[in-house]
């Protein structure tokens, strides 16, 4: 796993114990908005100063804190732990979608639809208990590669958000992490890599249940739908989990529309930003009409109100942290 102690080897390294919060992020006017914001938030002095206590900003993590092209890594992890099932049971691939899976053909399994996409989440994320699942998640991290970079996944966090993340927290916010990602494949990793503790990660969720097995009290993960946390559910799920509106809320496409839209709707000091995919070069250039993390109504809409879009070509002097 990406742990938090080289996180901060390489944000030491990188800033050279200098007094720049930001140190991958380039001298535009995006950092100098960031800075500016926190600064007043967090000065009593300021008349923009906002008590420790609400200080709370929330994050998207596919696209906003770690790539998701060409598919959003969870669904890799459910391809590859389709792929090593059924070539252990050939008799476990017995639908269209689990056969497309196995074979590592997305483009047939995205035509399958929502319900093949759903066989396949079933078949790699249910039937087994919490604790199992998220040990094979970290076992996947520990071990998969990703298709064009040859990075671990868990390498290919943003180093920008990770300083970004680090500032908001040494200024006293409280860092959430609000994404379409399964709550418990991204508890999994989201401490070591982000310095997030599972508490504080809020995500979409399948059915659950509980059962006494073998003696022992068990959480079980069963197969459909629960929540999806995105779009409309977002605000939702932040009013219910953490029962306070954040100040400063960070996406990267449509999907965190309305993450964004509440929390810049409330009273006082408010930031909402918005990752724009620019940099085709050292990592991915979407946004309108891609078939994953598309972005229109956050460009078309963002500026005017008050949204900043951070270009990541522009923005960004560094994306990974192994840079």
């Amino acid at each position: 796993m990406f742990t938090r102690s080289l996180c901060l080897v390489l944000g030491l390294a990188a800033t050279g114990l200098s007094a720049d919060p930001l140190p991958s992020w380039n001298d535009t006017d995006a950092k100098s908005r960031i800075i500016d914001f926190v600064v007043g938030v967090s000065d009593p002095h300021s008349e923009d100063f906002v008590v420790q206590a609400d200080r709370i900003a929330v994050f998207d993590n596919d696209g906003t804190l770690w790539a998701e092209q060409p598919v959003y890594f969870q669904l890799l992890y459910g391809i590859d732990f389709v792929a090593r099932k059924g070539a252990e049971d050939p008799d476990f691939l017995t639908t269209d979608a689990l056969k497309a899976a196995a074979a590592g053909d997305i483009e047939a399994l995205m035509a399958t639809g929502e319900e093949g996409l759903l066989e396949v989440v079933n078949a790699s994320h249910a039937d087994m208990s919490v604790e199992t699942f998220q040990a094979g998640v970290l076992t996947w991290l520990d071990t998969a590669k990703h298709p064009k970079t040859g990075k671990r996944y868990d390498e290919m966090l943003y180093q920008p958000m990770l300083e970004l993340l680090r500032y908001l927290r040494d200024e006293g916010f409280a860092t959430y992490i609000v994404s379409g990602g399964g709550i418990h494949f991204m508890r999994a990793f989201a401490d070591d890599a982000y310095n997030i503790p599972p508490q504080q990660v809020i995500g979409s969720s399948i059915k659950s249940s509980y059962e006494m097995i073998d003696g022992t009290p068990t959480v079980l993960k069963d197969p459909g739908i629960a929540f999806i946390d995105d779009k409309e559910g977002k605000p939702i799920a932040i009013e219910t989990r953490i029962g306070k509106r954040p100040i400063f809320a960070a996406g990267n496409s449509d999907g965190d529309f309305q993450m964004l839209e509440w929390t810049t709707a409330g009273e006082g000091p408010r930031f909402g930003l918005i990752v724009h995919h620019t940099d085709a070069t050292r990592e991915y250039a979407y946004d309108r009409d891609s078939h994953i993390g598309q972005l229109v109504r956050g460009l078309d809409e963002g500026p005017d109100r008050g949204w900043l879009i951070v270009d990541m070509a522009e923005d960004w002097g560094t994306v990974w942290p192994s840079e």
